[in-house]
């Protein structure tokens, strides 16, 4: 599908890349939102948390809602999510990924870019409820990697599932990867890393056999960890072969249901292989959109609700 224009333009102020992606990641809130919790045991003995929240009226419709790196269900971008999509008559699956929800996951395994498989199981367990009969995904940066490659690599979709909005995405991990560990990127990078890092020592506690002071301390940048722990944990050769196995990009072309990409150019955290305007154009089911501003999962729009907020709802209900 050819590319679609995009009209997205706020004010001066959020123009600028990073103060887009500073505002709407540490300073926006988002109140109102009332969730209830529910812990899914995994097939593997594993668990994850799903924080729902009810549509304001009796609703077949679902919106499932995938976070970034070292986020969870209750970061604004999802929380934001959920309320729009609640006033609008979607009930809303937020999902907290293995260790995501405040307490350490029981495996040595935790999550990552690529890690379809739980997200196989969620999709599942919601369907065997019977509630929903219209099922419509939304993920955030690596939560959008995840849902594009689950939507491509050959899974069975089930025939719920009647459309995916994917923002900020790095379809190519190893092109992010590159742009995070720039000096524009250093004070993101640091952050993630310090998060990730923390992570680790709580799971060096259960697993100290697996994980050594000396792992730790050689951790310099986000792609050391994905050497020392995360290729190591999934089964992965290294961090270039996670990378190269886990990137969407190379599934888009697979995609058959309708899936919208929302890039902003001026995203930092993202370089030119993220932008798949080649495998959108060839691919009837796949939109990418590409406004000039927004920054990373940043995109300030009026009255607390981001433009791809209203953009996915959009996309969802076709008005």
């Amino acid at each position: 599908m050819p590319l679609i224009p995009s009209n997205y333009s706020p004010p001066l102020f959020f123009k600028g890349g990073h103060l887009s992606t500073i505002y709407c990641g540490l300073f926006r809130t988002v109140n109102g939102l009332v969730q209830a919790k529910e812990r899914l045991t995994l097939s593997d003995g594993d668990f994850l948390d799903l924080d729902w929240s009810k549509s304001d009226t009796p609703t077949k419709k679902l919106v499932v809602l995938l976070h970034g790196l070292e986020g969870d269900a209750q970061r604004p971008y999802i929380t934001g999510s959920a309320k729009l999509f609640n006033q609008n008559g979607f009930d809303a699956c937020a999902v907290n990924y293995r260790g995501c929800s405040g307490e350490p996951n029981t495996l040595y395994r935790s999550y990552h870019s690529g890690v379809t498989e739980d997200l196989e199981e969620i999709i599942n367990h919601i369907l065997s409820t019977k509630k929903y009969s219209e099922v419509f995904v939304k993920g955030f940066s690596l939560g959008g990697n995840l849902l594009l490659k689950y939507l491509g690599e050959g899974n069975d979709i089930p025939k719920e599932i009647k459309g995916a909005v994917a923002i900020s995405v790095p379809c190519s991990l190893k092109d992010s990867c590159d742009q995070l560990l720039s000096f524009e990127n250093i004070l993101y990078a640091d952050r993630f890393k310090r998060h990730l890092i923390t992570k680790l020592r709580q799971k060096q506690l259960l697993f100290p056999d697996s994980i050594s002071d000396t792992d730790i301390k050689a951790i310099k940048t986000l792609k050391d960890f994905d050497d020392i722990y995360t290729s190591k944990a999934h089964n992965f050769r290294d961090a270039l072969d996670y990378y190269a196995k886990c990137s969407s990009l190379q599934f888009l072309p697979n995609i058959s249901i309708p899936s919208l990409i929302v890039n902003a150019e001026n995203d930092s955290f993202l370089g030119q292989d993220c932008y798949p305007k080649a495998e959108a154009e060839k691919n009837k089911r796949l939109f990418l959109e590409i406004p000039k501003y927004g920054g990373h999962v940043g995109f300030w729009g009026k009255h607390n609700t981001t433009y791809t907020e209203q953009r996915a709802l959009t996309f969802f209900t076709g008005r």
